[in-house]
């Protein structure tokens, strides 16, 4: 399926020279001379380099169609995470690489989207939010109330991030996995 440059949008996925890429920005230019164009701001869904490419207004692109699959995360073997399918069972190892900063988030049974281009897994989509357990942090010093005092904490995955003063080892908090940092304590 073709699109045109009037369809872009932030995240569209588009195949540019044979090679799968998402729109990471993009702006429209109508100069006084000359025709119209798109700037567009581009990374390769393979080996994550960004481009800056320009089109032509009106030029079209084929749309990139992937198969996602819903996988549990089962284990790591290495530099290898391996993932199971929730409909079929079947297992497929990602390397850490691919994962990028996923790897921060993957706890054994999370589920997560995992995106195939052509057969194999090019990227992956967790949740927005996941639990995990501090294994390392410093204890809160008592009487320290400060209202934005922080903390280093060492999550159960090896992640690094600044938690409230009164998180203590052996509790679990809620981390964003677009940004990286702490929500809340849950209570379990």
């Amino acid at each position: 399926m073709q699109i045109s440059t009037s369809e872009f949008r932030k995240g569209l996925k588009v195949l540019v020279d044979g090679e799968p890429y998402v729109i990471v920005d993009f702006q429209h230019v109508k100069p006084g001379k000359g025709g119209a164009f798109v700037r567009t701001r581009i990374k390769s869904l393979i080996t994550g380099n960004v481009l800056d490419v320009t089109f032509r207004s009106g030029e079209k692109l084929e749309l990139l169609e992937l198969e996602e699959k819903k996988m549990q995360y089962l284990y790591r073997e290495g530099t290898r995470y391996y993932f199971m399918d929730q409909e079929t069972y079947d297992q497929v190892f990602i390397e850490e690489a691919s994962l990028k900063e996923a790897t921060n988030f993957l706890t054994e049974g999370l589920v997560i989207t995992v995106s195939f281009y052509k057969g194999n897994p090019i990227g992956v989509e967790l949740p927005n939010f996941v639990d995990l357990r501090v294994v390392k942090t410093e204890p809160g010093i008592r009487g320290d109330t400060a209202q934005s005092a922080t903390k280093p904490a060492t999550l159960e995955t090896g992640y690094t991030l600044q938690v409230p003063l009164f998180v203590n080892e052996g509790d679990i908090v809620k981390i964003d996995t677009r940004t990286g940092e702490y929500i809340e304590r849950v209570m379990k």
